[in-house]
Order: C-alpha cells, then sequence, then structure tokens
C-alpha cells in the first residue's frame, strides 16, 4: 500500500509502486481532468503539482511521490473560482481544451513563485507546455489578466 494526498485527501493505494501517476488519477481514482499527451514528459498535458512544484505526472512513479501532497485541477478550485480558471474563461483560452489543465498547472506554480510575472519571465516559465490550438497568446494573456486579480 502506498498513501498519498491528492486534493486534500489521504488516499491508501494497492497499486504497483512503479505506476505512473497519471494512470493512478485517471484510472485509479477517476480524476480525469490530467490529461495524457505524449507519454514522455514533452507536452505538458499531465502537469500536476507534488509539493507545490509542477511535475509531469506521465513519467511520475507513484512510488516518487508517496507521503507527498499532489494537486490536481480538480483540486485547485472546487468551483473553479481560482484566479487562473477565470482568467481563462474571460481570455477564451481554450479551443480543443486537452492542454488546458496542464496549462493551467503550470502557470498556478507561476503565479504562486511570482505573483507579478513579466510577459517575459512567462514565456520563459510556460516554455514547454505545448498547445496544439496555438493559444499562446491567449494563454499569456490570461496569465497577466489572473496576476492583476489575484
Amino acid at each position: 500500500m502506498i498513501s498519498v494526498t491528492i486534493n486534500g485527501t489521504v488516499h491508501r493505494l494497492d497499486v504497483s509502486p512503479d505506476t505512473p501517476l497519471l494512470w493512478v488519477l485517471r484510472d485509479t481514482l477517476g480524476l480525469t481532468g490530467t490529461k495524457y499527451g505524449c507519454g514522455i514528459a514533452q507536452c505538458g498535458a499531465c502537469t500536476v503539482h507534488v509539493d507545490g512544484t509542477a511535475v509531469r505526472a506521465c513519467v511520475t512513479p507513484l512510488s516518487a511521490v508517496q507521503g507527498k501532497r499532489i494537486t490536481t485541477i480538480e483540486g485547485l478550485s472546487p468551483d473553479s473560482s481560482h484566479p487562473l480558471q477565470k482568467a481563462w474563461i474571460a481570455e477564451e483560452v481554450p479551443q480543443c481544451g486537452y492542454c488546458q489543465s496542464g496549462q493551467i498547472m503550470k502557470a498556478a506554480e507561476l503565479l504562486q513563485a511570482n505573483p507579478k510575472p513579466s510577459r517575459g519571465e512567462i514565456v520563459s516559465h510556460m516554455n514547454g507546455n505545448i498547445c496544439r490550438c496555438g493559444t499562446y497568446h491567449r494563454i499569456i494573456a490570461a496569465i497577466q489578466r489572473a496576476s492583476k486579480e489575484a
């Protein structure tokens, strides 16, 4: 049994320790907001927070997060009232929406560490989270909006 805290709830899981966190979240716990994108930590669709740090859940074994606090998009805000979630809606960021939970989780890490980032700091921090629809300008605008409203 492996014990992890996900979105504030302690889970004791009878899962192989080498199972990727992504599959535990999606298949074992039914938290499907975190998406499978590439499976090799290159796109960012599976980004979650582990003790406040953004990590790629597709390559993070469950054993690596034992005893740590994991936050998924579902745990960021139970009612979508997080400033980033509101900004994402206001800026009409999503097209297909597939990458958006990973984008928001990466942006939340940035705003936690730097509540008022410059445009350059946003671009640098978000580098590596891929949006196949190319909504990067709207993503930046949403992060800027959230930084002003938080």
